[in-house]
């Protein structure tokens, strides 16, 4: 009740926790008189210095005494120069440090923050500042002011405080205005919005169910969401159904939606196979891309060079190889053909292949570009090679636009890669939008060599292309089936095969690189993943803990991947007092850990370790190891094999512990031992696929830790769940 409510005013002395993704704080608020109160509440991005005007009530925790929670708070600048100077010490304006904010302070004094906003300019009088550097200042200043006030708005309209910063970059000062006039807005692209939050605070404001603006949004929303389950296109009824029911409205009102969406381009129909489909513009265009650029690339042919079978077999005398007949085409049609596509299961020579046509093209004097879809699998890529692979995402050059936040490629078809071939490993991992802007950025005329296996896991993002180009039957294909005798004597590899063709594992065998071990709890099988990891493989197969990657299928559980990063981070890592920490919602980040990053980052600098070069980017999968966190400075340095990156601690929702993952993640990895963890789970992750996947990440050692009843069930579910992709079809000319 409101008689109930306090108001307390004061400065803030010292942020004990902050959560940046939800902007909850605690903090310790200096209300005069020397008395320091204990705060608790929606705070976005405190900092010490800020004064506050807080309205709640008083609270006893248990562990931490009373307490006031904040219900409503007004912020208000610093006033006194002593309150401004630690305001702008505390790092709230990057570039300003203790010892700038003291020469601005001493220059100006309690008129400091009016000339920071009103005349950045100014701040050149002051010793060591230029002007440039002055312009930047006031521009951070007016964005951490703005975004804050942003954030208070949407705290009181329960909307995540993560999305009042990427709406902030979006629309600036003028984001609430234009959220009054359309709150959909929100949903925007590039603003990854939960849908229900938006809705909500759109029915507060006043809109109605049936609202065109709210009916259109839901519509787009559903397109969107099924991106995230692998599918291009939704079948006009089942969109049409989905919409409906996500906003309680009758279906004329959603087609009557959809008419205004094609209308306006927003939505593209199309016909396969005789079905009407809605594609995201976005997702229509490369999906027609690709099937024009590939259908052009196969059809592009080159004579074979003088002296080709000469050629081929001084590859094969180099490398001490001699090439069965699947390899030999291979080789062979690399020579001659516009596009080839190599497929294959492990143990049946991809890598060979790729190292000949490697050999064979650099004879024929050709410029070869290598690349593959994560930054581990580029890394793997140039280790088996011993040619410089990268990302696709670092070979076309991907950027962010700053004023769109959507992501942009320096390299197209107008500014295309300079090269003869290009080769592309893991392509199962490449999602139809990626390559759709790698095939752009290739010049007509050129080879085009795409490698992977199609019963791996499909890609995170929307359709299975590689798998499309496959079952089309109109490309150029190699298909790789014969087993190789160095492979067959690989416990890992024959168990791989007996998976994918349904078949249970060998099990039984005890001297061999492919090992079960039966546990009937979650405890026994965490307490054995600890102990192979931390004493029996480094002890008694001389393999060091950095070197073994647990895997998991899902993320939740005792045996998921939060509760043996945990596990596994305090028996490999353990707290000690010359070990820094930062806490991150549940996370305890810790010098030494082994981290990930989980998202796409192409603004992010690093730099080489030995500091010979610098550059931007760090990709989704890349993992590395925390070397410091600066309190002081709140950033935290991960170093990637050679390069290392600071993060400040507003980003580390962008990385998580490694120590165990998902199958999923590891995709496109190779490590010298893996443990996988059997155990109940969702038929969705206990998969074939998920263990065929799994079991191809070992190179020397598998351990799979659980149930044998478990293993059982993934073989036996061979259900691939359905993308809706339309690839194979406009490859087979089946589209109206």
């Amino acid at each position: 009740m409101t008689e109930d409510l306090e108001i307390l005013q004061g400065a803030i002395s010292a942020v004990v926790y902050q959560n940046y993704e939800n902007g909850y704080a605690v903090l310790r608020l200096n209300v005069g008189g020397g008395q320091n109160v204990t705060v608790v509440g929606t705070i976005p991005l405190p900092a010490v210095g800020e004064r506050l005007m807080v309205t709640g009530k008083w609270s006893t925790h248990s562990s931490y005494g009373r307490q006031f929670e904040a219900e409503f708070l007004e912020r208000l600048m610093p006033q006194t120069s002593l309150e401004i100077l630690n305001y702008l010490s505390s790092r709230i304006i990057k570039g300003i440090g203790p010892k700038t904010a003291a020469r601005i302070v001493e220059h100006f004094g309690e008129q400091t923050l009016l000339v920071m906003e009103r005349e950045p300019e100014r701040l050149a009088e002051v010793p060591g500042i230029s002007r440039e550097r002055a312009k930047d200042m006031g521009e951070e200043f007016r964005l951490q002011v703005g975004m804050r006030q942003l954030m208070e708005f949407f705290a009181v309209h329960h909307l995540p405080a993560e999305l009042a910063v990427r709406a902030y970059k979006l629309y600036g000062d003028s984001t609430v205005e234009l959220l009054y006039d359309d709150p959909y807005l929100l949903m925007d692209e590039g603003l990854d919005a939960p849908f229900g939050a938006v809705d909500r605070f759109a029915i507060e404001l006043g809109v109605a169910g049936d609202d065109p603006r709210r009916v259109e949004a839901g519509i787009l929303f559903e397109l969107n969401y099924n991106l995230t389950a692998g599918h291009s296109f939704l079948p006009e009824d089942k969109l049409q159904l989905a919409a409906s029911q996500l906003l309680s409205v009758d279906a004329d009102a959603v087609k009557q939606g959809i008419g205004r969406l094609l209308e306006a381009d927003r939505l593209v129909r199309s016909t396969l196979a005789g079905i009407t489909v809605d594609y995201l513009p976005r997702l229509y265009e490369a999906e027609v891309n690709c099937s024009r650029r590939l259908l052009e690339f196969a059809k592009g042919s080159f004579p074979p060079p003088k002296g080709l079978e000469r050629m081929i077999r001084n590859v094969a005398e180099e490398s001490g190889i001699e090439y069965s007949e699947e390899q030999t085409r291979a080789i062979r049609e690399a020579a001659t053909s516009g596009l080839l596509l190599i497929t294959g299961g492990p143990g049946t020579g991809k890598t060979t292949i790729l190292n000949g046509i490697l050999s064979l093209l650099g004879q024929m004097q050709l410029a070869c570009l290598l690349a593959a879809p994560t930054g581990r699998a580029a890394k793997r890529l140039t280790e088996v090679t011993g040619e410089n692979a990268s990302t696709i995402h670092r070979l076309l050059e991907a950027g962010i636009d700053p004023g769109t936040g959507n992501m942009v490629f320096v390299r197209d078809e107008d500014n295309p890669l300079k090269c003869d071939a290009v080769i592309v490993d893991e392509m199962s991992m490449v999602d139809v939008e990626l390559l759709h802007h790698l095939l752009q950025a290739i010049p007509k005329g050129k080879r085009l060599i795409l490698v992977g296996d199609p019963d791996q896991l499909p890609p995170v993002g929307p359709g299975f292309p590689f798998s499309d180009m496959l079952r089309s039957g109109c490309l150029p294909t190699v298909r790789l089936t014969e087993i190789f005798r160095q492979a067959q004597q690989s416990l890992i590899v024959m168990n791989a095969h007996r998976v994918n063709q349904g078949q249970m594992p060998e099990l039984k065998n005890v001297k061999s690189d492919f090992f079960f071990l039966r546990r009937q709890s979650e405890e026994a099988v965490s307490t054995l993943i600890r102990e192979l990891c931390t004493t029996r493989l480094p002890k008694n197969m001389n393999i060091p803990p950095e070197q073994i990657q647990v895997l998991s299928p899902t993320r939740k559980g005792g045996v998921g991947t939060a509760a043996l990063n945990k596990m596994l981070q305090a028996a490999l890592n353990p707290a000690a007092p010359d070990k820094k920490e930062r806490a991150f919602g549940d996370i305890i980040f810790r010098e030494g850990d082994r981290v990930m990053q989980i998202r796409n980052n192409y603004d992010i600098l690093w730099k080489k370790t030995d500091g010979s070069a610098v550059g931007t980017g760090i990709f989704n999968g890349d993992v590395g190891t925390i070397t410091e966190i600066d309190t002081g400075a709140e950033t935290l340095t991960v170093t990637f094999d050679d390069r290392a990156a600071d993060y400040d601690f507003t980003q580390l929702n962008e990385l998580e512990p490694a120590y165990a993952m998902t199958v999923h993640k590891s995709q496109g990895s190779e490590y010298r031992a893996v443990i996988l963890t059997a155990w109940n789970g969702s038929p969705y992750l206990l998969s074939r696929s998920i263990l065929y996947t799994a079991i191809t990440r070992a190179r020397e050692l598998l351990i799979i830790v659980g149930r044998e009843e478990t293993v059982a069930a993934m073989v036996e579910n061979a259900k691939k769940n359905r993308r809706y992709t339309g690839l194979k079809l406009r490859l087979q000319g089946k589209t109206e």
